[in-house]
């Protein structure tokens, strides 16, 4: 990275020595450590709605205006397993927001919408018409030309003095 000298500093008449400043930003591909963290973000996402979805078509209780039936749907293994790693995904998507910009975060992990997609017509039998294919596919676009975008085009903030 070229850097630049900034003007010094005055520090009781005397001028400190001067700070080096990053001259401009280089454009980088994501680093391992985003693409990782992007693949947990989707893959907790994705099978935390699947197992959501299990436990919700596979409950045999009468959902109404009754707390109760919730509150035994909730402690349902599948609907607490979907419950749990919707958490993870949510705590690690936050971490990935501090990583990488929101333009290149959210349409990254809009992979999980056709995955989504897939297995709701592999493991549920889902009817996807051609229309629903024809959006997934613009999805599908989507995600390459941003994935071909560096991760972060911020500047990292200063450290306080």
């Amino acid at each position: 990275m070229a850097l630049r000298e900034a003007r010094p500093k005055m520090t009781e008449g005397r001028a400190a020595a001067p700070e080096l400043e990053p001259a401009s930003l280089p454009a980088h591909r994501p680093d391992f450590k985003v693409k990782l963290l992007t693949v947990f973000v989707v893959l907790t996402n994705v099978f935390g709605n699947l197992a959501m979805s299990w436990g919700m078509k596979h409950q045999s209780a009468e959902l109404g205006l009754s707390p109760l039936p919730y509150l035994r749907l909730i402690f349902s293994p599948w609907v607490m397993l979907g419950t749990t790693l919707l958490v993870f995904w949510l705590l690690s998507r936050m971490t990935l927001l501090g990583w990488a910009d929101l333009s290149y975060v959210l349409p990254v992990t809009s992979i999980g919408y056709v995955l989504n997609a897939v297995l709701g017509k592999y493991i549920f039998g889902e009817a996807i018409s051609w229309q629903r294919w024809l959006g997934t596919a613009a999805i599908v676009i989507g995600i390459v030309l941003v994935g071909l975008t560096a991760a972060n085009t911020t500047a990292e903030p200063e450290e306080p003095r």
